[in-house]
């Protein structure tokens, strides 16, 4: 199941967040928790690993790309996704390189692009866990010689527990 956060400061826009993505059949079933504050947001990230956050790029007590970057600096798995009414290019390019944001999307979005967007951005954490060697919820998975070594231990306890004298001999 998908943890997504969504941080905007205006309250109407979250809720139209939310109703979008609860709207998407294919993303049924994923936790959605939103946040009108970024320092609330970072605070339960600090507590509770997401899979992606959406932010809004415009926030008075922090902008979205000062959010984002310190998002990336506590959670750097979790997929970031920045959304703006901003036609401020150059101002939201600095942002999105400096925070290393997989996606822009302009307000107001679109139903398709948004939920490809965070598709995509899903199967971008996805990829992440399994290049570093971790299963879906983000807890490190056992490599074939672990799995085989619990195996063996298991049918013979003990077979794996091997004596070696100073020299690293096999004492038998």
């Amino acid at each position: 199941m998908s943890r997504i956060m969504l941080v905007d400061d205006e309250p109407n826009m979250l809720s139209a967040l939310q109703r979008a993505l609860r709207q998407s059949e294919t993303l049924a079933g994923a936790q959605i928790e939103s946040f009108s504050n970024p320092f609330d947001a970072l605070n339960r990230i600090c507590v509770c690993e997401f899979d992606l956050v959406v932010s809004d790029f415009m926030m008075p007590e922090m902008t979205g790309g000062d959010f984002l970057q310190a998002l990336r600096d506590v959670a750097p798995l979790t997929v970031r996704i920045m959304l703006s009414a901003s036609n401020d290019f150059k101002t939201a390019m600095a942002a999105i390189n400096d925070a290393n944001v997989f996606r822009f999307i302009q307000k107001p979005w679109q139903q398709a692009e948004l939920e490809q967007c965070i598709q995509l951005g899903l199967q971008e954490r996805a990829r992440l866990l399994v290049e570093l060697g971790r299963g879906p919820d983000g807890a490190v998975a056992a490599t074939p010689q672990e799995l085989e070594a619990q195996r063996l231990e298991q049918e013979e306890p003990g077979l794996l527990d091997v004596k070696r004298a100073a020299d690293g001999s096999i004492i038998l």
